[in-house]
């Protein structure tokens, strides 16, 4: 992504990334000093704990898609996207084994970006629905 890149089309390139379980593309899309104001716990760095979520992603479900549901930009760069995600769970997902099932969950993310990269992340995804999905 480029600086001239626009905090909407930056912000989309995560969901693309994340379907893909393109790190690469994370590293460049992520300021290595964002701020992950739900951070994973354990994890060494913000950009660590993200990478590492999409990484459980790939690993727990096939064919990961996010739906962009509704987005909306501000003049200041902040971005916030409404996504639903399905997949199929068809690998280990936080301790969960694979239990076959059709997934399908939702989310909020609310990014800032500067000088093309996310530099501020606030997301909610809807665990708990995803849970009793997969859950036996």
């Amino acid at each position: 992504m480029t600086s001239s890149s626009s905090p909407r089309a930056i912000a989309t390139s995560l969901y693309v990334a994340l379907d893909a379980n393109d790190v690469d593309t994370l590293d460049q899309l992520f300021a290595p000093s964002v701020v992950d104001h739900q951070p994973t716990p354990g994890a060494a760095s913000a950009v660590e704990g993200l990478k590492g979520l999409a990484t459980a992603l790939a690993a727990g479900f096939t064919t990961p898609v996010h739906h962009i549901d509704y987005q909306a930009e501000t003049d200041d760069g902040w971005v916030v996207t409404q996504w639903t995600m399905t997949g199929t769970h068809t690998g280990p997902w936080f301790g969960t084994p694979a239990s076959g099932r059709d997934v399908s969950f939702a989310g909020t993310d609310i990014v800032r970006i500067v000088d093309g990269q996310v530099t501020e992340i606030r997301h909610v995804e809807q665990l708990l629905q995803l849970q009793a999905q997969i859950s036996s």
